[in-house]
């Protein structure tokens, strides 16, 4: 099509469409130019049609893949040619006042406006773009490593590409780059600044994925090593460490075809997890039941190869996942805290709900867990932050993940401890110790903190609310009492989902659950709550006395129960899934409930935790009282 016949479809104005226009014959041209040469000839590529292809936006990767080379060679040549980015200065105080805090974005001109100084700098490395998975966390820590490194006196360059978060405000950082977190930006901004060192434990995985790539062109890369990253990003080098310290670990591996995929979850044995390899947030993780079930997701998963395999753990069914995060100065690490979570393995660790510190788990346990993290920690001669992810089943501890980086549950840490885990963290990659900075010992907390997630349901209709592996979440809140059902009471209602202290509940479990429902609903029946239930369920309950009013099923044409939800006479349902069958009778009723904004509970954990809320409630209402009265005014460490 010619431009006008596009623009009269799109309705797009003729200017933009005549610029696609303008990259597309270059693309065109620079491919053309390769086939003409023959192979092997993209180290000539003219010095002035790369420029061109430079400022008309094209990276160093899509022009090697023209070209069929690959990036440091295209990004050598261009340098080669004196092809360099130059910086232009957004400035902040519109030309009235200088700008103290200068913003730079990349471009392809003649005039680079990049102010360099003599100071001692280290760059910090953000997340980019938040999305599930990743996100504010992440931001927290940078920020607060870029407030730390100031008090040592560094000059603080923050590396990030998202208007939206507080790592590009003008007062976080001396200098922001408002680049993307690719190797190509992240280079150029280092071969302008030459930094002293750089951070990339606080922005998720997206920065970690570069360390190799970065180290390896001699960006100096601070805090725990790239091997030590890589040993536990790789999973065989993982379960050599594991099998090495003598620890315990779920079966697993790693397929790259279909039939090796189907081989070793026979040999684990079902139920399994499994998840495409690198991957944010849990993205297509699944927890799979049979054979069958695996033939979908290895469909789904096309590009499963050498270089993309599908990971495979033996899923441990009603285990506890319990999180750790700690810091290390590579001698001594610290516990900075260990959060229980709510709800069994299998519900994603962001979507979980968590408790600091454990409520349920035994002192052997915890103990257990202490001496897993420090020796996990001295393996990987951590310098900065590590989380740890256990599941404990019938007393045994097992290592499901290591992370030597900044993790999502920093910030909530943290703020229920009193202490600044990523000041702490960024001090110590500084070269602090941890006896300079006064953090010798795990703090013991006096007071209750409940982690809950937020679930954006409210914003899509009709979506269905069942948590799984796959990451949901959108943001967090936290619950603070002195006792465990009150800080939950909280959570909730930070949430927008507050437990009703009377009325009508609504429970329909599948069959695993039945015999664990009847404790529950027998409290809430004590408690004066109108219990209604499916016929399958209220069988089960009225034989243990507790008397209840029987609801038929949507699939058989009943509506009572949607008609009960719309008009506001449920004040919480408690349902957890049942199959495939039981999925398009309760659906209707998570996603009408989510609509009208009534709590809706889908594990048993959860329904435990939500009844001893509303039990602590009824017995007497909280008090609220600021954060710094729970952790204490003053931060427990020495900075500066």
């Amino acid at each position: 099509m010619n431009i006008d016949e596009i623009a009269n479809i799109t309705k797009i104005d003729l200017w933009f469409i005549d610029n696609i226009k303008q990259i597309v014959e270059l693309e065109k041209e620079i491919a053309g130019w390769s086939r003409a040469k023959g192979e092997g000839t993209g180290s000539n590529l003219p010095a002035e049609l790369l420029k061109q292809a430079k400022q008309y936006g094209f990276s160093d990767r899509q022009i090697a893949d023209l070209i069929d080379s690959d990036e440091l060679s295209v990004r050598n040549l261009r340098k080669r040619q004196g092809i360099e980015t130059t910086f232009k200065l957004v400035d902040t105080c519109a030309a009235e006042f200088e700008a103290y805090t200068p913003y730079y974005y990349s471009t392809y001109e003649v005039e680079d406006e990049a102010r360099t100084s003599k100071k001692k700098k280290i760059m910090i490395l953000g997340g980019g773009p938040n999305r599930i998975g990743q996100g504010i966390e992440f931001d927290y820590c940078c920020c607060h490593a870029s407030f730390a490194l100031k008090e040592l006196g560094y000059e603080t360059i923050m590396v990030n590409s998202n208007p939206e978060t507080v790592s590009t405000d003008y007062d976080t950082s001396d200098k922001l780059y408002f680049e993307p977190l690719t190797f190509e930006d992240v280079m150029n901004i280092a071969d302008k600044e030459k930094p002293d060192g750089v951070i990339v434990q606080f922005g998720g995985q997206t920065p970690l994925n570069l360390a190799r790539r970065l180290e390896d062109t001699g960006v100096p890369i601070i805090g725990t090593s790239v091997e030590s990253i890589d040993k536990a990003e790789d999973r065989e080098k993982f379960a050599r460490l594991i099998k090495k310290l003598r620890l315990n670990q779920p079966a697993n591996g790693s397929a790259k075809s279909r039939e090796e995929a189907k081989r070793i979850a026979k040999r684990i044995g079902y139920p399994v997890l499994v998840r495409p390899s690198y991957v944010l947030g849990g993205r297509a993780m699944k927890i799979i039941y049979n054979e069958g079930f695996l033939d979908e997701f290895i469909k789904e998963a096309e590009d499963t190869s050498e270089e993309h395999p599908v990971l495979i753990d033996k899923f441990l069914e009603d285990a506890v996942e319990v999180d750790v995060d700690a810091v290390s100065d590579g001698k001594i690490t610290v516990i900075g805290g260990i959060m229980e979570h709510i709800e069994e393995a299998g519900i994603h660790s962001g979507d979980s709900a968590c408790v600091l510190p454990p409520h349920t788990l035994n002192d052997d346990t915890i103990n257990t867990i202490r001496e897993y993290t420090y020796a996990i920690s001295k393996e990987l001669k951590v310098k900065g932050l590590l989380n740890i992810q256990f599941a404990v089943k019938n007393d045994t501890v097992y290592v499901l993940e290591v992370n030597p980086r900044a993790s999502r549950t920093v910030p909530f840490v943290s703020k229920a401890t009193g202490i600044p885990l990523a000041k702490i963290a960024a001090c110590v990659m500084a070269g602090k110790k941890l006896s300079e900075l006064g953090f010798l010992e795990e703090k013991k907390v006096s007071h209750i903190s409940v982690k809950e997630s937020v679930l954006p349901f409210s914003r899509f209709s009709g979506v269905d609310i069942i948590l799984g592996p796959e990451m949901k979440s959108t943001g967090e809140v936290m619950g603070i009492n002195s006792s465990f059902g009150i800080a939950f009471y909280k959570s909730q209602m930070a949430a927008n989902s507050t437990l009703p202290k009377k009325g009508k509940i609504f429970i329909s479990v599948k069959n695993g659950d039945k015999r664990n429902i009847v404790f529950i609903a027998k409290k809430l029946y004590n408690m004066r709550f109108d219990i209604i239930a499916t016929d399958g369920t209220a069988k089960v309950l009225n034989s243990n006395n507790v008397s209840c009013q029987v609801v038929g099923k949507i699939g058989e044409g009943r509506t009572e129960l949607l008609d009960l939800i719309k008009n506001g006479r449920i004040g919480l349902i408690i349902n957890t899934p049942s199959g495939a069958r039981g999925q398009s009778d309760m659906k209707p009723i998570r996603s009408a409930a989510v609509m009208h904004g009534i709590p809706c509970i889908t594990t048993i954990q959860g329904a435990q935790a939500a009844v001893n809320g509303i039990e602590s409630i009824i017995k007497g209402d909280f008090e609220v009282k600021s954060i710094q009265e729970y952790t204490g005014e003053k931060e427990c460490v020495r900075i500066g």
